[in-house]
């Protein structure tokens, strides 16, 4: 008996060990917070599961994932398809929450602050450079607005965040549309940089004057100021759930990669500045066991944790897109 008891023990952990998995993954900062309560839940309801996910910006997700050096990405920016030439992984887009990007700022004396995309790019092409400037005054009247300088925060690293806002602002100024641009990484005319949206809302929350643009978990969490933004209705329109929500109803057709822009979305409640984020999985995997709990991770956080996002100040994905979703994890091989 003993010897039949020592034999089955044995089989039992070497099943547990063959089940063993560590997975490593790296890329956006946007979702770093709902991303580390998923895989630390999911790791806790499937021993021998690790995760370990870094937040090291979406430009640097895609790298590190293109070169096969993770076992997934994420970005907040829908990988161009030279990019997606050029990675060495056969990939698809799994969208997994929505957030918005907030502008944040510390103006002493000023807690309310409405910002037009004109104004936003002004600021960045370094055009408005104080706080009384009749531009920022035009946008909020009544305001006492200080004798300050502007001081511009924007990211150090290739960002999807970056990519977000620059975005926004080329699809409401063409000054900045023909300049900089949409990109993770474009040539800040101005400005000072902090690493990730960390370090964005850090150097805004210890400078008077500065201005920059968090995921509004980040604002949220931090409890630092952020202004109102009029969206392409005129309307102004401060980050909220129900504003991303919008924002993404505005998506008639999603497309078969769900590669998608929904910033300056139409409609009288969307919040402008509003994105997808990304998962970045393989689909010729090299590794099967890896790819079976990455699948079963990826349906895990479409049935169950996206009941959880709100609280955290995510969008959920909409209920048809998430069908849509979980039949492309299931199509992914096994």
């Amino acid at each position: 008996m003993k010897k039949i008891l020592a034999v089955v023990a044995c089989l039992v952990l070497a099943m547990s060990v063959a089940q063993a998995q560590n997975l490593t993954g790296a890329g956006a900062t946007f979702p770093y917070p709902i991303y580390s309560k998923w895989f630390t839940e999911y790791s806790a309801a499937h021993p021998g599961v690790e995760i370990n996910y870094q937040s090291i910006g979406s430009g640097g997700g895609i790298k590190q994932f293109c070169s096969g050096l993770v076992d997934f990405g994420a970005s907040d920016m829908p990988m161009t398809n030279d990019l997606i030439a050029g990675c060495k992984e056969k990939l698809v887009h799994i969208p997994t929450v929505l957030g918005a990007v907030v502008p944040i700022y510390n103006v002493p004396g000023v807690s309310s602050l409405r910002f037009s995309g004109p104004l936003l790019a002004d600021i960045y092409l370094g055009k408005v450079t104080m706080w009384n400037d009749p531009a920022v005054a035009k946008d909020n009247p009544g305001v006492n607005l200080p004798n300050q300088k502007i001081i511009v925060v924007h990211r150090a690293e290739g960002s999807g965040t970056s990519f977000i806002f620059t975005d926004f602002l080329s699809k409401v100024s063409k000054e900045w549309s023909s300049g900089p641009g949409a990109s993770s990484a474009p040539g800040w005319p101005v400005g000072v940089a902090g690493k990730g949206n960390e370090g964005v809302a850090g150097l805004v929350r210890q400078v008077p004057g500065t201005i920059g643009y968090v995921e509004l978990i980040y604002a949220l969490q931090n409890k630092m100021s952020f202004g109102a933004v009029e969206n392409a209705a005129g309307n102004w329109i401060t980050a909220s759930i129900p504003g991303v929500t919008a924002a993404a109803a505005s998506i008639k057709q999603m497309p078969a990669d769900y590669r998608v822009s929904i910033t300056n979305a139409p409609g009288a409640d969307a919040y402008p500045i509003s994105s997808f984020t990304y998962l970045l999985i393989n689909t010729h995997p090299s590794d099967e066991a890896k790819e079976k709990v990455i699948r079963d991770m990826l349906s895990w956080i479409v049935k169950d944790g996206e009941g959880e996002v709100s609280a955290l100040s995510y969008a959920p994905l909409p209920e048809g897109l998430a069908s849509k979703v979980l039949n492309t994890v299931y199509a992914l091989p096994q």
